[in-house]
């Protein structure tokens, strides 16, 4: 399979997966200009190459690369927000 097609399927993956809306809870970020570790945030959408860009609470705007960066989903039942 070529890096493309590689991608695109992930990306829909990743669509599914974090549909806007969805609450992340950063724990590290590869990126000099990186948000803070627990830092939390809104899934706003996924692109076409599976990175997914949020809005943080903290007020940034920033896509997490997966497999670079490293985050997790917060469970609905406990959101506190």
């Amino acid at each position: 399979m070529n890096e493309f097609l590689r991608l695109e399927r992930e990306a829909k993956r990743y669509k599914e997966q974090y549909p806007k809306g969805t609450r992340l809870e950063l724990i590290s970020m590869e990126d000099p200009q990186a948000v803070p570790p627990g830092t939390r945030g809104t899934v706003q959408f996924v692109d076409d190459i599976g990175s997914i860009h949020c809005h943080w609470d903290n007020g940034r705007s920033l896509a997490i690369i997966p497999g670079e960066d490293s985050f997790h989903m917060i469970p609905a039942r406990s959101r506190d927000d």
